[in-house]
């Protein structure tokens, strides 16, 4: 049976179905509009970013970073989001960039939240060659016996590198044997060297740790009360440690706990000379004692040998390579010579002090490749007369009571009871090629 309707019901009827789908468009549409522009915005802002990275001389990454192959990148955003920095991310045209790279330090987070497998991680840029020893995924060197750990292989971040120091050691636990030689002979004693020397004490191995100055490695150069960024790591033994945002003085506080709770020995003041392969392994010569062992683990950081001046009175005692408490400078002249973060620091920790004089010396034009933070740090000092700033100027000769610097042309002397250089470390690459290690210089590979 066929119902009719009456044609105005019926006009009515079909009056509301199409205000409904015009609704539904409507809202549709606006969605849409909002989303475009929301995401020209974002892409504005990021380019603004990249633009002025690339001006500024930050846009260079300092260590591991990644490289984003956009031809699989399907814009989720996922890597963004995963970096803990923040901002070494962004997102142009529904495409990762590197925008910010100076502040990438190798977390690695955004290749693993990758759902497309469109992120690699690689050392230094077609600019800026890094030179990186062969190591392969357990941490053994082309020479078998020799590993690597930590800072040295590339990997800056502190859980990273106790992470590393935990691995390589299973990897030479696997190789464990019998005999008078020891297991493993650890050299350094930075994050690395402890977590590796933890793992080796609860395997019950024969090792012995040489550690050249003190606990912490390069931590235990930074200045006082400078923060440290890390994240939760495991410690061997000790089990999780949930640690963040801290001190120095923290961090180094809590390893040396952990030094005195599980009653580790590591021999402290004790430098390592010479690595000699033997037919059963390797003699390790040091400034105290010889070892035999069939394995070596290399934590020893990339700091390597401090960068000198090489200028006349460098030799003078008021000449140090880093800073250590900006305290006992008070009421001095100091120079701090470098650009990067390590002196951006300590000239301003010193000029925090009361009475000092600061100056900071840079051979370049300007602060590439440091932290947003110590760069407003340095401005506000400088505009409050607190630190004087010295770009594009070198250090000429270095006498007892003054520095002579040339700048603008000039040779400018100046008032000076100490100077802190620093200008990094040289490699110890020379030494990794004489005991048969291979090292490349990275141009952006992995």
């Amino acid at each position: 049976m066929e119902v009719l309707l009456p044609p105005d019901l019926l006009a009515k009827l079909l009056s509301k179905q199409y205000v409904g789908y015009s609704l539904y468009i409507l809202t549709g549409v606006l969605f849409f509009l909002v989303y475009r522009l929301r995401h020209k915005h974002r892409d504005r802002r990021n380019l603004s970013t990249l633009e002025l990275s690339k001006q500024t001389g930050l846009g260079e990454p300092a260590s591991l970073h990644p490289v984003v192959d956009h031809q699989r990148c399907l814009g989720c955003g996922a890597c963004v989001e995963a970096c803990p920095e923040g901002i070494v991310l962004g997102m142009i045209n529904n495409k990762a960039h590197i925008i910010h790279g100076s502040h990438c330090i190798g977390h690695g987070a955004c290749r693993s939240s990758c759902p497309h497998d469109a992120i690699a991680l690689v050392f230094g840029t077609e600019k800026r060659g890094m030179d990186i020893p062969h190591v392969s995924s357990t941490f053994e060197t082309n020479v078998p016996g020799i590993f690597i750990a930590g800072e040295l292989g590339g990997m800056g971040l502190i859980r990273n590198a106790i992470e590393q120091g935990r691995q390589a050691m299973e990897s030479i636990i696997r190789q464990r044997g019998n005999g008078a030689l020891y297991d493993v002979v650890i050299i350094g004693a930075g994050p690395a060297g402890l977590s590796a020397s933890l793992a080796a004490l609860q395997a019950k191995l024969r090792f012995v740790t040489v550690e050249q100055e003190a606990l912490g490695g390069t931590v235990a150069h930074f200045p006082r009360g400078k923060i440290v960024m890390t994240a939760p790591f495991i410690l061997p033994i000790i089990g999780p440690v949930n640690m963040r945002e801290t001190t120095k003085e923290a961090l180094l506080q809590l390893w040396q706990d952990v030094e005195q709770k599980t009653g580790l020995k590591i021999n402290y003041q004790e430098r390592m000379e010479d690595i000699v392969p033997e037919e059963q392994g390797f003699t390790v010569k040091t400034n105290c004692a010889t070892y035999q062992t069939r394995t070596v683990l290399l934590t020893i950081g990339r700091r390597g040998t401090p960068r000198k001046l090489d200028v006349p009175g460098e030799e003078l005692n008021k000449v140090v390579y880093s800073l250590i408490d900006p305290a006992q400078y008070v009421d001095q002249h100091v120079l701090v010579v470098g650009g990067g973060d390590a002196a951006l620091e300590a000239a301003a920790s010193i000029a925090d002090e009361p009475g000092t004089t600061v100056t900071l010396s840079y051979r370049g034009d300007a602060f590439s490749r440091t932290k947003d933070k110590n760069r407003t740090r340095i401005d506000a000092l400088k505009s409050a007369g607190r630190l004087q700033v010295m770009l594009n100027s070198s250090v000429k000769s270095i006498v007892p009571k003054t520095v002579i610097i040339e700048y603008n042309g000039n040779a400018v002397e100046m008032p000076n009871d100490a100077v802190i250089v620093c200008a990094g470390g040289v490699l110890p690459t020379p030494f990794l090629k004489k005991i048969g290690i291979s090292v490349e210089t990275k141009y952006g590979t992995s």
